[in-house]
C-alpha cells in the first residue's frame, strides 16, 4: 500500500515553515561518525527518510545511535565498530547510495567494508567505477560477490593523487572521507567545492583532519593516524528552501523559509529575482513572495557550485511554466532530469525538450542521446491531473504543479518525498494548502 495526496489547487500558499540541516550532509557527516574514536553529535537533523537509513546502516555495524527528533540532535558512539552482515545492508539500505561512503571508514577502522547494489534516483548515470578505482588507488583490494562489492586494506591505506574528469560531489566525498586517515598527502584535483562539501571538511577538521582547499578545486589531505569525534550543527537546506521559493512564486504566495541562509543561495536569489520574484533577507529567515504583476521568462543553465545548482532546477521550472515569453534551461549535471517535464506538459504546460546543448557551457551530453535542454513558453494555466512522482527533486516539483493548478489533482508515491523533506504535509498544513493523504 502506498500513500496517496490529494491536492485541490489554485491557491496561494502562504505562511511560515522552518528547513534544517540539508539532506546533503547531514547523512555525510553521520558517516564521518564512524571515524572517531569518540562520540559525535550533529544538530539540527532533519526527520527524513536518508537519516533513517543511515542511522539503521550505523547500527548494522555496531554504532549506538540516539537521535532525539523533536531536538534534531543526533548522538553516535562508534566505540564498537562491527563488519556488519552483507545481507542486512543489501536489505536495509534500499535504493541508498550512502553504504559506498562506508567504505573508506570500515577499511581504517576494520580493514574490510562491503558495498551492496546501488540504487539512487533515475535522473543519470551514477556510475560507482569511481569509487572502486580511487578506493584500489588508496590500496584496497576488490572482489565483486553476486550481491556486491567485498573491499579489504592489507594494511593502512596510503595516500593518492586523484583527478576528477568532472567535479562530482560523491567522489569528492568518498576521497575525503578514505584520505584523513590514510598515511601520507592526498591530492585531489578539479574537486567539488558546494557548501555541503565545506561543512563535511569543517567536521572533519574538527575531528583531527588536515584539510586545505584551494582556489583552483585542489583539495589536498594530509593524513593522520586517528581521529576523534566532533560537535557539529549541520548547514540548512538550500535545496528545500530553494523549493519552497519556487512554490511561492508558482502559487502567486507568501513564504517565510526560517533557517534560509543567503550566503548559500545567492546564485539562487539572483535567478528568483531576475524571473520576478520577490524576497526579503532576514536574520536566520528568507520571505519569498510573488509581488504581483507578470513572470520574466529566462535563459538558464545549470552547474555545479558556485552555478545554478541542478536541484534547484526542477522547481523552478514549474515556475516558468507561468512566465511571460520562452524560458530556455540547460541541464549540464544529470543527462534525465527532464523526465519529470511529462506530467507538467499532462497538466498543461508547454514544454518541449531537446537533445541539443541550447546554451554556452561546454556540456558533457552534448553529443550523446540526452534530452537535456528545455524550452519552456508561458504563461499556460496548468489544470489538475493523476500524477507518479518519477523521483525526489522531480516528485516535489509535481506537486509544486498540483498545488499552482486549476482543479484537483492526486499523486502518488508521495513517499519519495519523505526521503528528503522534513514534515512537509504538516509545512503544506502550515501554508493553508488544501491537501489530504489517503491510502491507495
Amino acid at each position: 500500500m502506498s500513500s496517496v495526496l490529494r491536492v485541490n489547487g489554485g491557491r496561494p500558499l502562504q505562511g511560515t515553515i522552518t528547513v534544517r540541516g540539508a539532506k546533503n550532509f547531514v547523512s555525510k557527516a553521520m558517516v564521518a561518525a564512524l571515524l572517531g574514536s569518540t562520540p559525535s553529535t550533529l544538530r539540527q537533523v532533519p526527520l527524513i527518510r536518508d537519516v533513517d537509513v543511515v542511522s539503521g546502516l550505523l547500527s548494522l555495524h555496531g554504532v549506538q545511535v540516539d537521535y532525539n527528533q523533536a531536538e534534531g540532535v543526533l548522538r553516535m558512539d562508534c566505540g564498537n565498530v562491527r563488519l556488519a552482515d552483507e545481507h542486512e545492508v543489501n536489505a536495509h539500505a534500499g535504493s541508498s547510495r550512502i553504504p559506498i561512503l562506508f567504505c573508506g571508514p570500515l577499511l581504517h577502522r576494520l580493514g574490510e567494508a562491503f558495498i551492496p547494489d546501488l540504487g539512487g534516483c533515475a535522473i543519470g548515470g551514477r556510475p560507482i567505477d569511481f569509487h572502486l578505482n580511487t578506493l584500489q588507488s588508496f590500496g584496497a583490494s576488490i572482489e565483486q560477490r553476486e550481491n556486491g562489492y567485498h573491499l579489504r586494506a592489507p594494511g593502512r591505506l596510503k595516500g593518492t593523487q586523484v583527478e576528477l574528469p568532472y567535479p562530482s560531489i560523491g567522489a569528492t566525498e568518498q576521497t575525503l572521507l578514505t584520505a584523513v586517515t590514510a598515511q601520507g598527502l592526498t591530492e585531489l584535483r578539479n574537486a567539488a567545492v558546494e557548501p555541503e562539501i565545506m561543512d563535511l571538511v569543517a567536521v572533519l577538521q574538527k575531528m583531527g583532519a588536515i584539510i586545505s582547499v584551494d582556489t583552483d578545486r585542489t583539495i589536498r589531505v594530509e593524513g593522520v593516524e586517528e581521529l576523534d569525534g566532533y560537535t557539529h550543527t549541520a548547514l540548512s537546506d538550500r535545496i528545500e528552501a530553494a523549493s519552497w521559493a519556487a512554490a511561492a512564486l508558482a502559487t502567486g504566495g507568501d513564504i517565510t523559509v526560517n533557517g534560509a541562509n543567503q550566503a548559500d543561495m545567492m546564485t539562487f536569489l539572483n535567478t528568483f529575482r531576475k524571473v520576478g520574484g520577490a524576497f526579503e533577507i532576514r536574520d536566520d529567515a528568507i520571505r519569498f513572495f510573488h509581488p504581483g504583476g507578470s513572470l520574466n521568462s529566462i535563459v538558464l543553465e545549470t552547474n555545479v557550485h558556485p552555478g545554478f545548482m541542478t536541484d534547484w532546477q526542477q522547481p523552478l521550472v514549474v515556475a516558468l511554466t507561468q512566465a511571460d515569453g520562452l524560458s530556455i534551461v540547460h541541464e549540464t549535471v544529470y543527462e534525465n532530469r527532464f523526465g519529470f517535464t511529462q506530467a507538467l506538459r499532462d497538466m498543461g504546460a508547454n514544454i518541449q525538450v531537446y537533445r541539443e546543448c541550447l546554451g554556452g557551457l561546454r556540456c558533457r551530453f552534448g553529443a550523446k542521446n540526452y534530452y537535456h535542454s528545455a524550452v519552456i513558453s508561458g504563461p499556460t494555466p496548468l489544470k489538475g491531473a493523476d500524477i507518479v512522482v518519477p523521483d525526489l527533486r522531480g516528485g516535489f516539483s509535481h506537486l509544486i504543479a498540483a498545488l499552482a493548478a486549476q482543479g484537483q489533482s492526486t499523486v502518488t508515491g508521495i513517499d519519495i518525498i519523505n526521503r528528503g523533506y522534513e514534515h512537509f504535509m504538516t509545512k503544506l498544513a502550515a501554508l493553508n494548502a488544501d491537501v489530504e493523504m489517503v491510502a491507495s
